[in-house]
Parts: C-alpha cells; structure tokens; sequence
C-alpha cells in the first residue's frame, strides 16, 4: 500500500476506528498515537557491491496511558496532510514502525473495511541477500564470492 491508496481510504471511510494487526494476530491497542510520518531514504551498497536507493513513508505507532484516545481515520488523514511537503510524492509505500519494548519495522498487508472500522494488517518485514546473481543459489557459502 502506498500514500495515496492508504489516503483514498481514509478519505472514504472518514469516521473510521483504525486497528493495525501485527502478524501474530494481537492488535496495537486501540488507544494508539501516530507519532511520526517520516520519509525514510536509504542508500546502501548490497554484499555484491551494487548501489541502492529505497524510500519510504514510514508511520510509527506509540501507545500511552490515555486509553480513552482512539484515532479515526480522518485524523490520520489529517496528519498525513501536514507531512505532504515533507513525502513530495504519494506513491511512496507505506512502512509502519511499532514496538512496545522494542520497535519493529513493518509492510502493510491484508486491509479490511467493516463495521465502522479499517483493520490494517501489518506484516514483518525480512531481510534478503539482494546479490543473488552474485553470490549463486547456496549464498555466500565460501565468503570470497559476496557477503
């Protein structure tokens, strides 16, 4: 999901309760705040040596002690309005940062639309040898080729 499919729907379900699943099932409590919607730049060299670029907008999610705060979705929609400068496009995709003792780095899955609320899904993300072609199928096995 990128900036503008998560925008569009907000914008269509404005009243909205948001719930972001992590990927076990439990759910960020209710009463969660977006603190940041960052866009993150990362440039990098993988273990083949090839020069990389990613950008991303990445929103983090914080818990407090005021359980009686929930965030609908026009509010959300509202913040993400005010970073618009700060993302320049809306096609980044969206990443999703959450951590009760330690923050994890999320991608968006499965969205659902029901009974006055937008249940977003959220899958861990995994890191992966980009160098493939470079380090053949085993992966770096006698050190010299990558990695």
């Amino acid at each position: 999901m990128n900036v503008y499919e998560l925008t569009e729907l907000l914008n269509s379900h404005p009243l909205a309760q948001l719930r972001f699943v992590l990927p076990g099932g439990e759910s960020v409590p209710a009463h969660f705040h977006v603190t940041e919607v960052a866009r993150v730049e990362k440039r990098f060299i993988d273990c083949g040596g090839t020069q990389r670029h990613a950008v991303s907008c990445q929103l983090q999610l914080w818990t407090a002690d005021d359980f009686d705060h929930q965030l609908r979705a026009d509010k959300l929609g509202k913040i993400i309005s005010l970073a618009e400068p700060i993302l320049a496009t809306n096609q980044l995709p969206i990443e999703v940062e959450y951590g009760e003792k330690v923050a994890s780095l999320y991608t968006v899955g499965e969205v659902v639309t029901a009974f006055g609320t937008i249940q977003i899904g959220l899958v861990g993300k995994q890191t992966d040898c980009l160098a493939k072609d470079k380090c053949g199928i085993d992966g770096c096995v006698d050190g010299t080729s990558c990695c």
